[in-house]
């Protein structure tokens, strides 16, 4: 990894520019504010800001980071990209005070960067898992402590989130839901998992409600009789999932607010699914990322706004 931050874009900021035009207009400069691609010409002088062109359809000046998560942050673009990277690069995640000292920010400002990563890291509307006879694990877990809710016993206290693993290719999506039932949890399974699919559960109450005339069949392994897996039936793979989010977040993050929880989840789900192990490697992981930072700015006050 520290071999990989010498490379040019990481250090100098025309160069950083560069290296993101190439990445979000593949096809030439896009106009943030008319969605124009003729007329458009680059800026150039001591005076000018970095990157910066002009569209003559409306006559407003851009730069790529208009309309993208850099949009009005002061921090250099060549930071950014070195922030990126090592968030994606860490396997269960970077804290905000590793990245303060690292990149000579304040930490308010390290804080911010992350759930700006975050947020670029989640996926919408993507095509249901599984389909052509696949397999589907599902499992959920608890993780942190709810809003104004006292540590007590059993789990009502705690943040219920639901992962979905494709175990052919690995991808996978989770969800925080309000809580782990079959309201909450069956309609998410129905969205994203395609009926072509076999689905593997643990033996929860939760899947008993008939959900295997939906997919091609629903195999179960009973935790609770020492079953863990037999022939290929079994939920490991979404425990592996389920064990590297809890590490992350116990040992690297420590703690989570509920209002925040979503953009950790998505963090864990995109360097899950862009793994080594799916032949993706750390530059290609950031390279992926930057694909994710079109149309989901953040500011800090929506940020840090009570749930």
């Amino acid at each position: 990894m520290v071999s990989q931050l010498s490379a040019p874009h990481f250090h100098d900021e025309d160069a950083a520019f560069a290296y993101v035009e190439a990445r979000v207009w593949s096809e030439g400069p896009v106009c943030p504010h008319c969605g124009g691609v003729e007329r458009i010409s680059k800026m150039q002088g001591k005076s000018t800001r970095k990157g910066l062109y002009k569209c003559y359809q409306c006559r407003k000046p851009f730069t790529v980071r208009m309309g993208t998560i850099f949009e009005s942050s002061h921090v250099p673009l060549h930071i950014w990209l070195q922030a990126m990277f090592l968030v994606a690069g860490s396997k269960k995640g970077i804290s905000s005070n590793q990245l303060h000292r690292i990149l000579g920010v304040t930490l308010k400002t390290a804080w911010f960067m992350s759930h700006r990563i975050r947020e670029a890291m989640r996926s919408g509307g993507l095509a249901p898992m599984g389909g052509d006879g696949g397999i589907v694990e599902i499992d959920e877990t608890y993780i942190g402590r709810k809003k104004g809710k006292e540590v007590a016993r059993g789990t009502h206290h705690k943040m219920p989130v639901l992962a979905l693993v494709n175990r052919e290719t690995g991808e996978s999506r989770a969800f925080v839901v309000d809580k782990a039932d079959s309201a909450n949890i069956l309609p998410i399974v129905w969205e994203n998992v395609a009926s072509e699919t076999f689905i593997m559960t643990d033996e929860s109450s939760i899947y008993r409600a008939k959900i295997a005339k939906d997919f091609l069949g629903h195999d179960v392994v009973n935790h609770k009789r020492g079953e863990y897996a037999y022939g290929n039936v079994h939920t490991n793979t979404v425990e592996g999932y389920f064990s590297i989010f809890k590490r992350g977040m116990r040992g690297v993050y420590q703690w989570c607010a509920e209002k925040h929880l979503h953009r950790y989840v998505a963090e864990f789900d995109f360097r899950y699914t862009n793994r080594e192990a799916n032949g993706c490697n750390d530059a290609d992981r950031a390279d992926r990322l930057l694909s994710g930072i079109v149309g989901k700015r953040l500011t800090y006050q929506t940020t840090c706004a009570r749930a």
